[in-house]
């Protein structure tokens, strides 16, 4: 059998701390809960946990002291918990290390819906890096990709359509570049924010859909390949076998 997603809970609100658990037990995940900022560190490090869900206001040591110590020694996927709504504190716990930022009070199904994308964006990019040092090994360069009519490259940064260079900004032609060398994947808004602008991007993924416009604008569909939405999940490169 295989084990179960462990997630430490860190709130001072016993109540809350134990209605989450709940919510993620349900889900089947193993959950811990501390009360405050030196017991969260001590079952950060006996515990084991795959991703922390930490409130900022703790008695003692506050959440971004406890997120600080993690960060120093850990990947931990950390989403935090605040009732304060303040951009500030957001950007605060994002350029600290956090993964997501969840404000009180919060509905239960948006707070699992969250876990379970922290989680998921966290093991996909242990996947990518996996990926990507295996590909530093080939000695074969992927720094291209070529389809009838259409030539991305990242060697030089440049993108030829129908014969004519096509001036573009980075990270459309990253963007373009990343589904391109995967054809017929579909990728999510989410996906596509954390492969090209990273994980501590505090923008939103509206800013997916404006470079996928722009893209469109300046590419358009051809016979043997498209950039297509695929409508609730996402963005693919559509293509015949190359």
């Amino acid at each position: 059998m295989a084990e179960k997603t462990k997630i430490l809970i860190v709130d001072d609100d016993t109540d809350i701390a134990e209605l989450i658990s709940l919510y993620l037990v349900k889900e089947c995940y193993s959950t811990e809960k501390a009360y405050d900022g030196e017991n969260a560190l001590k079952l950060f490090e006996t515990f084991k946990p795959d991703l922390v869900l930490l409130d900022i206001m703790l008695p003692g040591i506050d959440g971004y002291e406890v997120l600080r110590n993690i960060r120093r020694k850990s990947k931990t996927p950390v989403i935090m918990l605040s009732a304060k709504g303040e951009v500030f504190d957001k950007v605060l716990g994002l350029e600290l290390g956090a993964d997501d930022y969840i404000i009180k009070p919060f509905d239960s199904k948006e707070m699992v819906a969250r876990v379970k994308a922290v989680l998921r964006r966290f093991n996909e990019g242990g996947d990518r890096e996996r990926e990507a040092e295996e590909n530093e090994r080939k000695s074969v360069d992927n720094s291209e990709v070529r389809y009838p009519e259409l030539t991305v490259s990242l060697k030089n940064y440049t993108v030829v359509c129908d014969g004519e260079r096509i001036e573009m900004p980075p990270k459309e032609l990253e963007l373009l570049y990343f589904l391109a060398s995967h054809p017929n994947q579909v990728f999510s808004r989410e996906q596509l924010l954390d492969n090209i602008w990273g994980y501590e991007y505090i923008g939103d993924t509206r800013t997916v859909d404006v470079h996928i416009k722009r893209l469109r604008e300046k590419i358009k569909d051809h016979g043997a390949w498209k950039l297509s939405t695929v409508w609730g999940v996402g963005y693919k490169f559509e293509s015949e076998k190359r």
